[in-house]
């Protein structure tokens, strides 16, 4: 929806399937896989590190504050994002392949590695990093709220409850609260990556030109395009991920800590 024209989601799926079956639904799938274990992977350990390190040096009982749970996560997600960059290329590429109409068009990639590799191969190395510059900006947008408000959320939810911290239905709430207002936040810098790294050699300038041109070309509402799946996807991933995470921790440290 952020690369091509389709009047909602309903319709872009709709269209894509038209297209290209049940595979353009699932295209990309591979590069999704090694943008997780690349970019999802390492956001999730250096934030949990991170703020372990911190809630150490500190006395008992005292937290680290909101601010700083979001500068963690800003970090967090910069730097996974700095390593998954070119599987999120992978990722936009693919994915949008499933929208071009006429096979002719069509790149073709067999799957993410061989994306990967024909765009060093054809492009140079750096053209791996195409959209890098939004793609950091947008991790960072959407980890530093996503992990901080899960963050801070639990102990509240739990102390109106008396769900644990890390039940299910503690983690559920908080994490999808927190997946809508990362949405928010980080769709602008999402629109503006996609179309960077999709767009032909020369297209943009860069990541301002993008977006000064897209504003100009269809308004404000451009940088919230796709919001609705990009939710959708988001909220069940992070619950599930998020929940393993504080669940697998507390099960390693005997229930003495969990990783948000």
């Amino acid at each position: 929806m952020q690369v091509a024209q389709y009047s909602g989601t309903v319709d872009a799926a709709v269209s894509i399937f038209k297209k290209g079956g049940i595979g353009g639904i699932y295209a990309g799938l591979s590069a999704a896989w090694l943008r997780q274990v690349t970019y999802g992977s390492g956001r999730l350990g250096i934030y949990s590190y991170l703020l372990d390190r911190d809630k150490r040096s500190r006395q008992a009982n005292e937290q680290p504050s909101f601010l700083v749970k979001l500068s963690y996560g800003t970090v967090a997600g910069c730097l996974g994002a700095a390593v998954g960059s070119p599987a999120e290329l992978a990722l936009v590429r693919m994915g949008a392949d499933s929208s071009i109409a006429d096979p002719a068009k069509r790149r073709g990639y067999a799957n993410s590695i061989d994306c990967v590799i024909r765009v060093a191969r054809e492009e140079g190395l750096g053209a791996l990093y195409t959209g890098a510059t939004p793609t950091v900006l947008r991790a960072g947008m959407l980890n530093s709220t996503l992990l901080a408000i899960t963050s801070q959320l639990k102990p509240l939810i739990a102390e109106k409850t008396g769900w644990g911290e890390t039940d299910v239905k503690n983690m559920f709430v908080a994490t999808t609260v927190a997946s809508l207002f990362s949405t928010l936040s980080s769709q602008p810098f999402d629109v503006v990556k996609s179309r960077v790294q999709q767009a032909s050699k020369g297209e943009y300038a860069g990541m301002l030109d993008c977006a000064r041109r897209s504003f100009a070309k269809e308004g404000v509402t451009v940088f919230w395009k796709g919001f609705t799946p990009a939710f959708v996807k988001l909220a069940p991933f992070s619950i599930i991920s998020l929940t393993l995470l504080e669940k697998l921790t507390a099960l390693y440290t005997g229930g003495k800590s969990g990783a948000l």
